[in-house]
């Protein structure tokens, strides 16, 4: 806005371009080059095909990608419904109570991940909440994580939402439990959706915690992609990656096209 000249935004806009492809667009070809090599002992890779993708789509790899959808799903959903419950309770709630609900939300992102996962660990391995070695203690670990972004996209949405359509409804007898369920949930789908697809993807990526908390029988595609590089299995961790950033940008496609239905009605 503060670039008056062609020239000048021509010149702003290379820029911005170059950046855009040097720190987002060049890694992911990388990985997806990588993928699809043989061998890469040159510039470029060589001996180009689907093996290591077919791999990535079979066996382990595929178990471990049934995993993470599974696990994003359900840590995605228990952290829509809590934090939707969270947001909507913060707001009829004192300025200090709405505070320190921030404050206690926003808490898992301020810390390192790994730090999430070992607090897990340590307060859910012991009776009378027994979770360690279980599927559980892998969901509940992604629920704390991705919980904060599902709360803030539901707050932030509420801040926005004008009141006048709850007192109308509450002025036309309405009671509490119509209001929401007829008039502020509707209000929410597209932010809700918003919430979901965030938690979602988070959730898929996971690692941190995941590598602090996760059974040998439930264990998610990103803990099998860094123990392929580990071992220095360069391409099939290459093939895992692509995969993985496939599956997620659909079920993000999915839910954007769901938001986009609901803001509609």
């Amino acid at each position: 806005m503060l670039v008056w000249t062609r020239r000048g935004r021509a010149v702003l806009i290379a820029v911005f371009a170059l950046v855009v492809l040097v720190v987002f667009v060049a890694p992911l070809a990388t990985v997806v080059l990588a993928a699809l090599a043989g061998r890469w002992t040159g510039p470029l890779p060589s001996d180009l095909g689907t093996g290591h993708l077919a791999a990535a789509l079979s066996g382990e790899q595929l178990a471990s990608l049934s995993v993470s959808l599974q696990t994003a799903l359900l840590a995605g959903a228990v952290a829509l419904v809590l934090g939707t419950w969270a947001a909507l309770a913060a707001r009829e709630a004192p300025s200090w109570v709405r505070r320190g609900t921030d404050a206690v939300f926003h808490l898992p992102v301020a810390v390192p991940s790994v730090a999430i996962g070992l607090g897990v660990l340590i307060a859910f391995n012991q009776r009378p909440l027994l979770l360690g070695g279980t599927t559980w203690i892998v969901v509940l670990a992604h629920t704390v994580l991705v919980l904060a972004y599902a709360f803030s996209a539901v707050s932030a949405a509420l801040d926005r939402l004008d009141p006048a359509y709850r007192q109308a409804a509450e002025s036309l007898g309405a009671g509490p439990v119509r209001v929401l369920c007829q008039v502020t949930l509707p209000l929410l789908l597209p932010a809700l959706g918003a919430a979901a697809g965030l938690a979602i993807a988070l959730s898929m990526g996971e690692l941190g915690a995941t590598i602090m908390v996760y059974p040998a029988t439930w264990k998610t595609l990103p803990v099998s992609i860094f123990a392929q590089t580990d071992r220095g299995e360069i391409f099939d961790a290459a093939a895992g990656t692509t995969v993985l950033v496939a599956v997620t940008l659909l079920a993000l496609v999915v839910l954007g096209r769901l938001r986009g239905r609901a803001a509609l009605r």
